[in-house]
C-alpha cells in the first residue's frame, strides 16, 4: 500500500499509518475539535485491538479532558458496540479508535454525534471547521474532563440483539449448529464467540485472541480466509464467519469451505429480514445487482447512495428503510442501531439457517448469480486522485455522447459508474486508503475482470498526463 504523509479525512473519520501520517498531535487536535463540537459534554470512547490503540486512546483523552468532557470508556469492543453504548447512555458523542479493515500499521478515529448517530454532512463540516481553525473551547483548571469505565458494553449489545423480533433463540439452540469463527484477532473476539455460545452453537475458534496481531488481512476478503475455509472443511462446520478489525463487518464461508464476498452477507440478511417485514432497502452504488433482484422479489424499493455508511444511514432515515448496508459485509439494523453491525449479522444468518433448515450452499444456489471484480490503483495523494477522476470524467462524458448503442450511460452518485444493460463498472476515490477503487460486475468472472482491467488501463494512461 502506498505511503502518504497526510491522514485521510472522510465520511468514515480520520485514518493514517501510525508514525507516518497519523500521530498523537493530530489525534489530540481532532479530539479537541470534537470536545468543542459536543460542548464539553458526555463522550463514549472505545477501541479495537490494534497495538497502537492505547497510544491513540491517551491522545483522545487529552483532547476530551482539555475541553471539559465527561468521558465514558467502554474499553476494547467493536465499533457497533461503542455506538450502541452511546445511544444507551444518551451521550452527546462517541469516538471509536479503529482503522476497521485497514492493515495493522494503520489506525484512526471515527466520530458519532448525539446518541451514537453517525455525523451528518453538516456536522462533519462544522467539526472540520473547528479543527482547521483550531477554534477550541478549552476548559479552565477547575472544569477539566473526567473519566468513567463502562464494563457492560458487550453485554448490553448482546441483549439488544437477542431481543430483536426476528430472532428465536430456542429455535437456533435446537438446530445445534457447528460454526467456525475467525475474528482476525480483532475486536470481535470479545463478543462474537459469546454470542454464538449463547445461541447454543458449537464454536470452532481461530484468530480469536484480541492481541492486535493480525495473522491475516484485517479485511476479510475471500483470498485472506484460506485458514477458515480449511477449518470449516476439517471440522465439517455448518458455516464459517470472519470479521474485520472492528467487527462492523462479517463475511461467510459456506459448508463446503468456500469463502463468499461481503455482497452475500447483505444479500442473505436482506432476503431474510424482508421475509419478516416489508420496507425499503438502501445500498451503495457499488453494491451487487443481487439487491435489485431481492427488492423485486419482495416488492420493495431499492435506493442507492454514495459509498460510506454515513450516506446509507442518512438515506435510510429519509425513506424509513428496514435494512441497508454495503457489499463489504456491513449490514445496518435500524431496530438495533443505525450503523453496520457484524455481530448482529451473525445472529441473523444463524437464525436464517435454523429457520430454513437449509445449508448455506442451498441458499447460494437459489440466489441470483453475478460475478464481481474489485481492484485498486495506488496513488501518491488524494489530490492526484481528484485530478485523475476529473480527467476520466471528461473522457467518459465525451464517449457517452456517442450514438453507438453499446455505449454505457453514466451515473455520478459516487465517482463514475458506467452502466450497460447487463454489467457495470464504478471508479471512485477511496475514503479510507490512498487508492482509486475500481469495482465491476458482469455475468461472468472473466467479463467482470476485463471491465476492471480495461478501466485500470485507461486510468494509468490518464495518470501520465498529471504532473506528479
Amino acid at each position: 500500500m502506498a505511503k502518504t504523509n497526510d491522514p485521510i479525512i472522510s465520511v468514515s473519520g480520520v485514518r493514517g499509518q501510525v508514525g507516518i501520517s497519523l500521530d498523537a498531535r493530530t489525534i489530540t487536535r481532532f479530539a479537541l475539535a470534537f470536545g468543542t463540537f459536543v460542548g464539553g459534554k458526555t463522550v463514549v470512547v472505545g477501541r479495537d485491538s490494534r497495538t497502537s490503540s492505547p497510544m491513540i486512546r491517551h491522545a483522545v483523552l487529552a483532547g476530551l479532558f482539555a475541553t471539559g468532557c465527561r468521558v465514558i470508556d467502554g474499553g476494547l469492543c467493536p465499533t457497533p458496540t461503542v455506538l450502541l453504548t452511546a445511544k444507551t447512555l444518551d451521550a452527546q458523542g462517541s469516538i471509536t479508535i479503529t482503522a476497521s479493515h485497514n492493515p495493522v500499521e494503520w489506525n484512526g478515529i471515527e466520530f458519532a454525534s448525539e446518541s451514537g448517530k453517525l455525523l451528518t454532512q453538516t456536522e462533519r463540516d462544522e467539526l472540520m471547521r473547528i479543527y482547521e481553525m483550531e477554534d477550541f473551547a478549552l476548559a479552565p483548571w477547575n472544569k477539566q474532563g473526567t473519566l468513567e469505565e463502562f464494563k457492560d458494553a458487550t453485554k448490553h449489545h448482546l441483549k439488544q440483539i437477542f431481543s430483536s423480533q426476528w430472532i428465536d433463540m430456542d429455535l437456533i439452540r435446537n438446530a445445534k449448529l457447528k460454526v467456525a469463527l475467525d475474528c482476525g484477532n480483532g475486536a470481535g473476539c470479545v463478543i462474537s464467540p459469546i454470542l454464538l455460545r449463547e445461541l447454543g452453537c458449537q464454536v470452532v475458534e481461530i484468530n480469536c485472541e484480541p492481541d492486535g496481531d493480525f495473522r491475516r488481512s484485517a479485511e476479510p476478503t475471500p483470498d485472506a480466509l484460506s485458514e477458515l475455509c480449511e477449518k470449516v472443511r476439517e471440522t465439517r462446520a455448518d458455516i464459517g464467519f470472519a470479521h474485520d478489525g472492528d467487527a462492523d463487518r462479517v463475511v461467510i464461508v459456506t459448508d463446503d469451505g468456500i469463502a463468499l464476498s461481503g455482497e452475500w452477507t447483505l444479500a442473505f440478511v436482506a432476503d431474510f429480514i424482508l421475509s419478516k417485514t416489508k420496507g425499503d432497502i438502501v445500498v451503495t452504488v457499488s453494491t451487487s445487482r443481487m439487491m435489485d433482484d431481492i427488492a423485486v422479489k419482495h416488492g420493495v424499493k431499492l435506493h442507492r447512495t454514495k459509498v460510506g455508511v454515513g450516506w446509507v444511514v442518512e438515506k435510510m432515515h429519509e425513506v424509513n428503510a428496514v435494512i441497508g448496508g454495503e457489499g463489504t459485509g456491513g449490514v445496518i439494523y435500524p431496530s438495533i442501531n443505525y450503523t453496520t453491525d457484524g455481530i448482529a449479522s451473525i445472529a441473523a444468518i444463524v437464525q436464517h439457517l435454523a429457520e430454513s433448515n437449509n445449508k448455506v450452499t442451498t441458499h447460494v444456489e437459489t440466489m441470483p448469480h453475478y460475478e464481481m471484480c474489485r481492484k485498486k490503483l495506488e496513488i501518491p495523494s488524494q489530490e492526484v486522485a481528484t485530478q485523475l477522476l476529473e480527467l476520466a470524467m471528461k473522457m467518459y462524458e465525451k464517449e457517452s455522447t456517442s450514438t453507438i448503442q453499446s455505449v454505457p450511460h453514466l451515473e455520478l452518485t459516487d465517482g463514475i459508474k458506467r452502466v450497460w444493460e447487463d454489467r457495470w463498472v464504478n471508479v471512485r476515490k477511496s475514503g479510507t486508503e490512498p487508492v482509486i477503487r475500481v469495482f465491476s460486475e458482469a455475468p461472468t468472472a472473466s467479463e467482470a475482470e476485463t471491465l476492471c482491467d480495461d478501466t485500470l488501463e485507461n486510468l494509468n494512461w490518464l495518470m501520465k498526463q498529471i504532473n506528479l
